[in-house]
């Protein structure tokens, strides 16, 4: 479903918005929510500028910088020896207000052309809903549930977009690394420059009650499966394993 009620926070000039009227989007996944033009063209313009003058980690690929708590890599939870790291002045109207509360951690990721992310889950304990507002180029998503068919979700620039129920807990979701994207009409769109922000709630009691021990770390630690990393797993296909290389590492 395509709503208005994700709009931004805080003292930001929003009054050129013009909030799109509901409208289904393509289902499945279910509990895909997403609002057109959460900011204005020109506010968007004056993000990439500050984005480009952010120290970015030196290394080639996807590049990720982290406020709130830090994600950790290597748990795929909170880095709980990192201090947190109160939002900058230009992310706050950037918070979205559908939780009541703002995120406990929030990820901004610089995608060059051609790179991409692994299909992965979430990791169902750590975290709760997930939003993220895409900046730059647009880019096809790719969501699945277990075996079933793949849907492509096209990520608007400006667009944000909330992630719950069965598409936060059990559809993996990814980008493919590829220089160009296929429209439905069969025009390839080229890859350009694009931006994103991931916005995460802590899960209170850090457990997940879905049940997936396909995908759930908390369902498999009850059943005794020894829990394997998101881009270690069958989830990853053999089509996706250009993913894999030194540009899609996190």
């Amino acid at each position: 479903m395509r709503e208005s009620c994700l709009r931004p926070s805080g003292t930001a000039d929003t009054s050129s918005l013009t909030p799109a009227a509901p409208l289904p989007v393509p289902a499945p996944p279910p509990g895909i929510i997403t609002q057109d033009d959460f900011i204005t063209p020109e506010h968007e313009q004056e993000l990439i500028q500050i984005f480009e003058s952010l120290d970015w980690p030196d290394r080639p690929g996807r590049r990720s910088l982290h406020w709130g708590y830090t994600f950790s890599y290597k748990t795929f939870g909170i880095d709980e020896d990192t201090p947190y790291k109160p939002f900058p002045a230009w992310l706050v109207p950037l918070l979205p207000t559908g939780e009541g509360r703002p995120p406990d951690q929030v990820c901004l990721q610089y995608y060059p052309p051609g790179t991409g992310i692994p299909p992965h889950v979430d990791t169902h304990s750590a975290f709760d809903q997930l939003y993220a507002l895409s900046l730059g180029a647009p880019v096809f998503m790719v969501f699945r549930e277990g075996t079933g068919p793949k849907v492509d979700v096209d990520l608007a620039p400006r667009s944000m977009m909330q992630m719950k129920d069965d598409a936060r807990l059990h559809w993996t979701h990814g980008i493919k690394a590829r220089r160009t994207d296929t429209l439905p009409d069969g025009t390839k769109r080229l890859r350009e420059p694009r931006w994103s922000i991931t916005y995460r709630w802590l899960r209170p009691g850090a457990t997940c009650e879905c049940g997936d021990t396909r995908v759930c770390d908390t369902a498999q630690a009850r059943v005794g499966i020894e829990r394997e990393y998101r881009w270690k797993t069958d989830l990853v296909e053999e089509d996706d394993a250009q993913d894999l290389g030194p540009q899609a590492q996190p």
